[in-house]
């Protein structure tokens, strides 16, 4: 069922002839507000030991969409649903009068009201209200979608968010659980003595990550300017000017494709800590993870509360392919190796996106349960520093769940030299048509004042309330993800 376009022409017609006679009536469909509304959560946390059949005089106001309705003659039930919840409204002859139960009942489904009633619990054990009054807080003039079927069409769900959440408790529900997974997160990171901050989303060069940006144009400045893909430059420029531990949560843009893992604008959680390397980032990404399975209560397939897995990157490589890759350290080499393995070959790839095949082809996948993969080659590494005891490789490390990358995490480089001859390269890379990171002068300059010894992670918000809530792909869990024509 659609948000409403399916509906007959004479449903909306009825709805619009309501509304024009309640303004001859002098009633204002559309008021300005409604003080003193409760939850209906709370309203019915107030009364859990009320027993059935018994009546109170407790009164309480509470507003929302009305969603169902029972009854007729001089008793009438409604029910009123809010964020929190739902309840049951009683309305009586006897204390409304005539025209004041007729103007509650003839209300259309979806119609927003607002109560004032006292708390009773029926004979059948709901807890309910009494209506005493009641006001038209805003018209309907759309029908709801059908409650027990929902939006059954999921381009319309997308679309119509909004139509979604009314029709879906499930859906409300998922949305109040990203919520929750937010506040979790920073609760943690605040408590650790990270402070949030804000750095640019129009960057005049894109950094962070290997990533095509959306452009844009600046007219004041005459300048082209970029949606930023990733926080993790200027973050660190900050540890560089003493802030130490700092954190973002916030929107990044990649001009790429959309998949069941990726839309072109998602939340990611960058984090750095001066005198952190990347096992020490490791230890406090677990204990972050578990915060947020309690904050928000899960109970799921995944084991968040035990020790990660870890894996080195080459060894899962090469217990699940048979390649050696540090062994086949040049592209012609490496696609030698996997063709002997019976594996394609991209033609055009690279050594480093060589690598990458082998990793979200056959190892990827293979991750269910909560992993770490460790020390990745420093040709796939521009931003993270070189390992302390293992040539070519760089401390890193991405955590995956359910088949799924949730984060990546370095120690980060820190030495200027290395960096700019690691940009260098990575210019090389682009002159030849790969992605790649791009020549950051401005970074360059900020390590040259000295970054201390420094890990740091991000981590992808909307694939964690994913695996949280079980759902399978992203547009799921964003409230107006992109869609095509």
């Amino acid at each position: 069922m659609s948000a409403g376009d399916d509906e007959a022409p004479d449903v909306f017609r009825a709805r619009r002839e309501k509304l024009a006679a309640l303004r001859a009536a002098g009633v204002e469909p559309f008021p300005h507000a409604y003080p003193g509304v409760e939850p209906i959560a709370a309203v019915r946390a107030a009364h859990e030991a009320l027993q059935a059949g018994e009546e109170t005089e407790v009164a309480h106001r509470v507003a929302g969409r009305l969603a169902a309705r029972r009854g007729q003659g001089r008793m009438a039930f409604l029910d009123l649903v809010d964020r929190s919840g739902k309840i049951q409204l009683q309305a009586r002859v006897d204390e409304l009068g005539e025209a004041g139960l007729s103007a509650l009942t003839d209300l259309d489904l979806g119609d927003l009201v607002g109560v004032d009633g006292l708390a009773l619990r029926s004979r059948r054990g709901e807890l309910s209200l009494r209506v005493t009054a009641h006001e038209l807080l805003a018209k309907s003039l759309r029908p709801p979608p059908d409650k027990h079927h929902g939006l059954a069409d999921v381009e319309t769900r997308f679309r119509h968010r909004e139509a979604d959440l009314i029709a879906n408790d499930e859906v409300r529900e998922l949305f109040l659980t990203r919520a929750r997974t937010v506040a979790a997160i920073r609760r943690y990171l605040d408590g650790q003595g990270f402070i949030e901050v804000e750095t640019p989303v129009l960057q005049p060069l894109y950094g962070g990550a290997t990533a095509r940006p959306f452009t844009t144009h600046h007219n004041a400045l005459d300048r082209e300017l970029y949606l930023r893909i990733a926080t993790e430059l200027y973050l660190k420029r900050l540890i560089v000017g003493g802030l130490e531990r700092v954190y973002e949560l916030g929107k990044d843009f990649r001009n790429e494709g959309l998949s069941p893992k990726h839309n072109p604008e998602f939340t990611m959680l960058e984090y750095y800590e001066a005198y952190a390397d990347y096992l020490d980032v490791a230890v406090r990404f677990e204990e972050l993870m578990r915060a947020v399975a309690h904050a928000v209560g899960y109970a799921g397939e995944y084991d968040f509360e035990s020790p990660w897995r870890r894996e080195t990157l080459a060894g899962a490589i090469e217990a699940r392919t048979g390649i050696d890759v540090r062994a086949h350290a040049d592209r012609d080499a490496l696609a030698g190796a996997m063709a002997a393995e019976g594996l394609v070959v991209p033609e055009s790839d690279s050594w480093p996106q060589l690598v990458d095949e082998l990793v979200s082809k056959h190892v990827e996948p293979t991750l269910q349960q909560p992993t770490l993969l460790l020390d990745f080659p420093v040709e796939l590494s521009p931003l993270a520093k070189r390992h302390r005891s293992e040539p070519g490789l760089v401390e890193r490390f991405e955590a995956f769940v359910g088949g799924m990358e949730i984060a990546n995490a370095f120690t980060e480089l820190n030495d200027p030299d290395d960096q700019r001859a690691r940009f260098e390269e990575q210019r090389k890379l682009a002159a030849a048509g790969e992605e790649a990171q791009p020549y950051d002068e401005a970074f360059i300059h900020a390590l040259e004042y000295g970054m201390p010894p420094t890990g740091g992670i991000g981590v992808g918000i909307d694939r964690l309330v994913m695996l949280l809530c079980g759902r399978r792909t992203i547009r799921e869990v964003v409230l107006f993800p992109a869609m095509r024509d």
